[in-house]
């Protein structure tokens, strides 16, 4: 039996599957970054540098509306979720351009090492 695999298809599935992230978070972080193209200008992040606190305290703002019960942005009428996506994608691509200004207090800070310890997955016998 001889292969059947098509050589683009060899190729193809060494690349980032794309096809994994799901169309939802495609269709409303796009509404959130049209929602913003017409209130900061499209691509702004990309024209110039970024702080990474803006966005952090961004993503935090829209995940404690969340938490405390809020869906929907009342401002734009986008899930919350769309907003932190949106977020997190411009601090990825500014970082990746090299627009991305890290201006967070000195680090390590302690955050991850106590995340760590008080995880309960990882103890035994429970």
């Amino acid at each position: 039996m001889s292969d059947q695999t098509n050589p683009k298809d060899m190729l193809g599935a060494k690349k980032p599957p794309l096809h994994l992230v799901a169309p939802v978070l495609r269709i409303w972080v796009s509404k959130v970054f049209e929602f913003s193209a017409r209130k900061y200008g499209p691509y702004n992040w990309r024209e110039k540098k970024v702080r990474k606190s803006i966005y952090l305290d961004a993503i935090c703002r829209h995940t404690d509306a969340m938490i405390d019960g809020e869906w929907v942005d009342p401002e734009t009428g986008i899930p919350h979720a769309a907003h932190v996506g949106a977020n997190v994608a411009i601090l990825l691509d500014a970082a990746e351009q090299g627009n991305l200004i890290d201006d967070m207090p000195w680090r390590p800070g302690p955050a991850p090492g106590l995340l760590k310890k008080l995880d309960e997955s990882k103890k035994k016998g429970g």
